[in-house]
């Protein structure tokens, strides 16, 4: 099928085939753009040819260390160059970056530690403690540690460990790299952040990665030399595989350590960001600053937003201030975002509340997914009614390889030909999937489900809301009843009865929430909102109550 007749003498060969790899943007990024700016951080400033140097002496140290293909070398560092440089120098030597969460606790880092078998880790001198502790609790020798240290941001090295450029010193800069025989060699082993149990290693190849850099670039409508700003951590999904894509088109990196409203709006006035991906609280964030935090620019600041579904009161708030968003979905297990809620002609005309209606939608696939739809549990595609429900299934080369030392879940996950990512949405006659809410998020009240996304929408609107998180309640009459966790806007006060009365208003009753919790949310590093941990808190408020079970699926982690 699909071959000529006589294709004799037609072989693949290194001529005419090279195994994908987003290695190979930073290798043509030296010969392209050498002296161009490709890292920013403070001070530092660094030129392709700089960097490709600086990546080359870290493969060859790491090499010289003992590093062989198929190895894992982990990463406990915010957005820093080290953690930039790591993405290429740990693959260029045919190692596996593992690229660890800073926030998480030490049980869970020496789990991945010790799960993953990593053999170094490049630790910010931040946290050394932490993953000195980690490394006391591993049942083996646990990885040697090589400490990065940060002086501009107060973090000097403590030197109880190898420092970082003392290592890169013992490096040649003219270092061969080790790039992949085959292009479903491993890139990247990723752990999600899953709630229950031991979080799940997603493993990704050198050709999915290659293929989110350029789909990225389509999706985006990026052209040549952006300024990227680090706003999304380069451990969750490898930043959405941003730092291997901008090399693409010799654009900057610019790093980003502490995620604030003044770092954000002062790299975009000074270092003349054009780009940056984050969770909408960080959209929230900028909304919401005073004005001794914002800085004045001219150019528009396109922006990836994901995570969660974005509200459309915040939606409908940034962009008069000089932002383009644009909604992305994805999972740990897609490499990052998978859909776009890519932009149509006719809708320019669109009032303001009418567009940001339109951008909270989840969108379509992007261009190197095969097919991103909603399915109901036979497989089978649900109407597109824009009311009819079903799970966000997921097919292509943006899909992971699957869990690490886990064939079971991975089958699981995998199941009829379909990843399956847990996430409830429905879609619209036009094709646009919207997300309704995660499998675990939906209430269901008197037998009706009740979307908490609609609900968190309807509380956004409120003056007086910064931000918000539904979650059911047990009841013992309805079964289940919303309950809402609402953080004020600074300086700003509202009641129970005025919350309920205002989505009253909007919503059918049986959608209201019938509790409201004024309290900080709590957050994961990347911005999301912790809902078990205020499901746990409304299921203690209700007292002692059977529980619906929750549906046992792949942990979805939204970039």
């Amino acid at each position: 099928m699909g071959w000529l007749k006589d294709e004799s003498g037609l072989d693949k060969c290194a001529a005419n085939h090279v195994p994908l790899t987003p290695l190979s943007h930073l290798a043509r990024a030296r010969q392209v753009f050498p002296d161009r700016e490709a890292l920013v951080y403070g001070q530092t400033r660094r030129t392709y040819a700089q960097y490709h140097a600086r990546v080359s002496r870290l493969a060859s140290a790491l090499a010289a260390r003992g590093i062989r293909p198929g190895d894992v070398v982990a990463t406990i560092l915010p957005n820093l160059p080290a953690q930039v440089e790591a993405h290429f120098g740990v693959p260029a030597c045919g190692a596996v970056l593992n690229a660890i969460n800073t926030r998480l606790d030490v049980d869970t880092v020496a789990y991945i530690l010790d799960h993953g078998g990593a053999r170094i880790v490049l630790v910010d001198s931040a946290f050394v403690d932490l993953a000195e502790a980690a490394k006391a609790q591993m049942p083996g020798p646990g990885p040697d540690i090589i400490e990065v240290a940060d002086d501009q941001a107060g973090y000097p090295a403590t030197g109880r460990h190898m420092e970082y450029e003392d290592l890169l010193a013992t490096g040649d800069p003219a270092f061969d790299w080790v790039m992949p025989r085959d292009e479903w060699e491993t890139i990247a082993l990723n752990y999600t952040s899953g709630t229950t149990g031991h979080p799940k290693g997603v493993v990704y190849h050198h050709r999915g990665a290659y293929l989110s850099t350029m789909g990225q670039v389509v999706s985006w409508r990026m052209v040549m030399h952006p300024r990227y700003l680090t706003i999304v951590p380069l451990f969750h999904c490898n930043g959405w595989c941003h730092g291997w894509m901008i090399p693409l088109l010799g654009g900057t990196v610019i790093c980003c350590r502490d995620i604030t409203a003044p770092a954000i709006y002062n790299a975009i006035a000074d270092e003349g960001a054009t780009h940056f991906g984050g969770a909408p609280i960080v959209l929230n964030t900028l909304v919401h600053a005073p004005d001794t935090d914002r800085r004045a620019f001219s150019h528009t600041v396109e922006v990836f937003t994901a995570g969660a579904p974005p509200p459309a009161a915040t939606l409908a708030a940034i962009e008069p201030l000089g932002f383009n968003i644009t909604q992305v979905y994805g999972l740990t297990e897609t490499y990052g975002p998978v859909t776009e809620c890519t932009w149509r002609e006719d809708w320019d005309g669109l009032e303001q509340a009418e567009r940001a209606a339109i951008k909270a939608r989840t969108g379509v696939a992007m261009p190197f997914m095969e097919a991103v739809t909603v399915l109901d549990d036979a497989l089978q595609p649900i109407p597109r009614d824009g009311a009819a429900l079903g799970q966000v299934m997921h097919r292509g080369n943006g899909v992971m390889k699957g869990y690490y030392r886990n064939p079971e879940a991975t089958a699981q996950a995998f199941r009829g030909g379909w990843f399956h990512s847990g996430d409830i949405a429905f879609q619209t006659p036009d094709g646009y999937i919207k997300i309704a809410d995660r499998a675990k998020d939906i209430i269901i009240s008197g037998g009706e489900n009740v979307s908490s996304v609609e609900v968190e929408n309807a509380l956004a609107h409120h003056p007086a809301v910064s931000l918000c998180a539904v979650v059911a309640q047990p009841d013992e009459k309805w079964g289940e009843v919303p309950c809402a966790f609402i953080e004020l806007k600074p300086g700003a006060t509202a009641t129970e009865a005025e919350i309920i009365a205002f989505v009253r208003a909007r919503l059918a009753g049986f959608k209201t929430p019938k509790r409201v919790i004024f309290t900080d949310l709590p957050k994961t590093s990347t911005g999301k909102i912790q809902k078990f941990q205020l499901r746990d808190a409304a299921r203690a408020l209700a007292g002692p109550e059977p529980q619906r079970p929750e549906p046992q699926r792949p942990e979805p982690q939204s970039p």
